[in-house]
């Protein structure tokens, strides 16, 4: 018998304006979509979450949405490295990620752990920017 693979929303979160929408909106799809919101919160095992946000944007999640425990990335990992594993990991249909405002030089470029993840997804990835990045 083939062992079936629990779909999720996976969210890549740091504690950023940015990061802070990728949660909001990533709660919203989870919602959406009646599956469950799989965090990976990008600062490293080792750093401290002092004033972290995380926790309030979580409780908000509405009563139908399964929060699973957040995991962080391990130190010395490559955050696009953990944002796919924990993808695969979790069974993601969704990949959200936060992204900053660039400079007007670099408009047309994004960051290069938004591009890998893009690249190498194998699911979609949706990319939002904190309404107030203007």
């Amino acid at each position: 018998m083939c062992e079936s693979v629990r779909m999720t929303v996976l969210v890549a979160y740091n504690p950023s304006p940015h990061g802070e929408a990728a949660v909001r909106t990533a709660i919203a799809e989870a919602a959406r979509r009646g599956l469950p919101l799989h965090v990976v919160h990008l600062a490293r095992s080792d750093d401290p979450s002092d004033g972290d946000p995380l926790d309030g944007l979580l409780a908000d999640a509405p009563t139908g949405v399964e929060v699973q425990p957040v995991t962080r990335r391990a130190s010395g990992t490559e955050p696009a490295d953990a944002i796919l594993d924990a993808a695969e990991a979790a069974g993601a249909t969704l990949v959200v990620l936060g992204s900053r405002k660039r400079s007007n030089a670099g408009t047309f470029l994004i960051g290069t752990t938004t591009q890998r993840v893009l690249l190498d997804s194998p699911v979609p990835v949706l990319v939002v920017k904190d309404a107030y990045d203007s």
